[in-house]
């Protein structure tokens, strides 16, 4: 092979070379597909853990203190409490007693809330209206008695806080005075006070429907106060006295509102 030919020779082999470097380089650079990972699901262990609490507390603590309407007891096995209970206080969200949940308010003991709902007899369609929204637990033990649910609070960051963990359900959340109701809405076919004024606020009772129902505990702060009963029937008011109860006191335009 003459001199020039091996020379031909030669370059073509580095030529060949210089791409198939290039093409490795170039496979080298290209990302490679992730597989996808598997999504998050909520720990069946958990649920679990939560659900036999839930059912012991009302096993335990509701229907053995004599609450028997079954769909509120239905309703208490169905909420998950311990959602609306701060993260610091989780390991007694079943507990029966009242907690924490700041701005000196509190989501009240499981029992008071299943009296107190079983007292107001909400049926199927009833609209109600609660003032004092809280953490939104009793409003979403409400929302599985009847689709027409209105509750107030005063404190916004709370009431926006509600408003988060109630959304999908049927209630309708507003951040007010709830001394002077929702006269937007009104008539209600019950009406379910969560904190405590030291009477019996007349828009309240004026925003009642004919045969409507009000639950309300009413007393000063920082003392025990009186549960009563109110019926509206005809032209009549009728109040029933159940029982000594102990609610933070109902707040007006912006007091008390520290964290």
């Amino acid at each position: 092979m003459s001199k020039r030919l091996r020379r031909w020779h030669k370059i073509a082999l580095l030529l060949a070379i210089c791409a198939l470097v290039g093409i490795g380089i170039f496979w080298a650079a290209k990302p490679v597909p992730r597989r996808p990972q598997p999504l998050a699901t909520p720990s069946i262990e958990e649920d679990a853990h939560w659900g036999e609490l839930r059912l012991k507390m009302v096993r335990e603590q509701i229907a053995a203190s004599g609450i028997k309407d079954p769909r509120v007891l239905a309703a208490m096995e169905t909420v998950p409490r311990h959602t609306f209970v701060p993260p610091e206080w989780l390991s007694q969200a079943y507990d029966d007693h009242p907690l924490p949940i700041g701005y000196g308010q509190t989501i009240s003991q499981p029992y008071v809330v299943a009296l107190m709902t079983e007292l107001l007899d909400v049926q199927p369609g009833e609209k109600v209206l609660e003032i004092g929204t809280g953490s939104g637990y009793q409003a979403a033990i409400l929302a599985q008695l009847t689709d027409r649910v209105y509750t107030i609070e005063i404190i916004e960051p709370l009431c926006l806080q509600a408003a988060q963990r109630l959304r999908g359900l049927p209630v309708q959340v507003r951040c007010a005075d709830g001394y002077y109701g929702w006269e937007e809405h009104a008539p209600y076919d019950g009406i379910i006070v969560t904190c405590a004024p030291d009477h019996i606020p007349q828009p309240l009772v004026n925003q009642l429907a004919q045969g409507g129902r009000m639950v309300i505990p009413v007393g000063p702060p920082g003392s025990y106060q009186t549960l009563w009963l109110i019926k509206r029937e005809g032209q009549e008011v009728i109040s029933e006295r159940i029982g000594h109860v102990l609610f933070v006191p109902l707040l007006r335009s912006t007091e008390g509102l520290t964290p």
